[in-house]
């Protein structure tokens, strides 16, 4: 298949645009990657990158993102990106910008059209905001492995997934199709924030795994004796989160089990950042007019669960314990190149055809995928 074949069968490039305007073609080989990545993994997924939209209804809606919490702001000498997902967020804004605001959107665009990128980015991540500098010109590797012991890999592998939200339990979930046996644990106090969300959309990736809900810290021996006993451990928190329940990723790797983290830039950054804002920064954007457009739904998720699950499958199958630490901002970069020339998307009789010198491709919509 060719690239724009992908991105048109993915239903990302359908998500990628204005609410009243065209479908724009994503820059780089997202698409592509993520078909080739699960073939790997004995896998077909073909609209895995509008999964999550389609089930909760969203469609493209630039220049904000689809789900509505993330957009891309012009500033002196370059473009922020900013999300206002959690009331938190919100909260800060006159922070940020030093005055109070009425419509924070509406206050936030005035202050970065007098700021530079570089302050506006300082002042983000000062405030612990989900935001930066688009593009980010150092984003980091995807992957980062280190060997802290020795295991034994099993014919029957257990993964521990400790993970919440979508990049995570998409890791999971891809594990769980290839025959591993995946235990989803979460804790009563804090159960993973994805459940606010579309039901049948946590169902199909929690299909066929158990779930096991602890009162941490009470019962954290059940805890470290499922860490113990598993093959792999899956976390997406950063690394104070579980350090105060005592439980050290250096520590467990050391003993024999593996350990795989998915974070927004890396398990040594204490920065966040949430699937849009971290896929902008990448540079998985789209240039309309005078605004840069996020491409499809909070891309950097699906990308980063896809190469997690790769990594997690190497890990099971080598005797090497390992620390894998998997970067959402760097697996985005890692699919980014520049725009090709040529592309167009055509509107005809309801169905939008994105062509250009392969060929002529229907644009699918996001769809849903049947709960296994």
């Amino acid at each position: 298949m060719s690239t724009l074949e992908d991105w048109a069968t993915s239903g990302a490039l359908a998500l990628t645009g204005r609410t009243d305007g065209p479908p724009l073609v994503p820059p780089g080989r997202a698409a592509s990657v993520v078909r080739e990545q699960l073939a790997g993994l004995g896998l077909e997924v073909p609209g895995l990158l509008g999964e999550r939209a389609a089930y909760a209804g969203l469609r493209r809606r630039g220049p904000r993102s689809c789900g509505g919490a993330f957009r891309v702001l012009r500033t002196l000498d370059g473009h922020v990106g900013l999300t206002l997902a959690r009331p938190e967020d919100e909260a800060l804004v006159p922070a940020l910008v030093e005055q109070d605001v009425g419509e924070p959107w509406a206050g936030l665009a005035a202050w970065a059209r007098r700021t530079t990128t570089k302050v506006a980015a300082e002042r983000m991540e000062l405030l612990g905001l989900p935001g930066g500098a688009v593009p980010t010109l150092a984003p980091g590797p995807a992957v980062r492995t280190e060997v802290l012991g020795e295991r034994q890999p099993s014919t029957s592998p257990l993964v521990i997934d400790l993970t919440s939200m979508w990049a995570g339990p998409l890791c999971a979930h891809l594990l769980g199709l290839t025959g591993v046996r995946v235990i989803k644990v979460e804790s009563s106090a804090r159960p993973d924030g994805a459940r606010g969300g579309p039901a049948a959309f946590f169902d199909l990736l929690h299909a066929g795994h158990e779930q096991l809900v602890l009162d941490l810290p009470r019962e954290l021996d059940v805890l470290r004796r499922l860490v113990a006993e598993a093959d792999l451990v899956l976390e997406s928190s950063r690394p104070r989160a579980l350090r105060h329940l005592g439980l050290m990723a250096h520590e467990v790797v050391a003993a024999g089990t593996s350990w795989l983290s998915i974070t927004a830039h890396g398990r040594c950054s204490p920065s966040v950042g949430f699937g849009d804002d971290v896929a902008a920064r990448a540079g998985l954007v789209v240039g309309d007019a005078d605004d840069l457009l996020p491409v499809s739904d909070a891309i950097a998720d699906p990308l980063a669960g896809v190469a997690a699950a790769i990594a997690a499958r190497d890990a099971l199958a080598t005797t090497e314990a390992r620390l894998v630490d998997v970067s959402m901002l760097g697996v985005a970069a890692c699919v980014v190149e520049p725009a090709a020339e040529g592309r167009v998307v055509r509107d005809g009789e309801g169905t939008w055809w994105a062509e250009d010198a392969t060929g002529r491709y229907a644009v699918r919509e996001p769809r849903e995928r049947p709960c296994c």
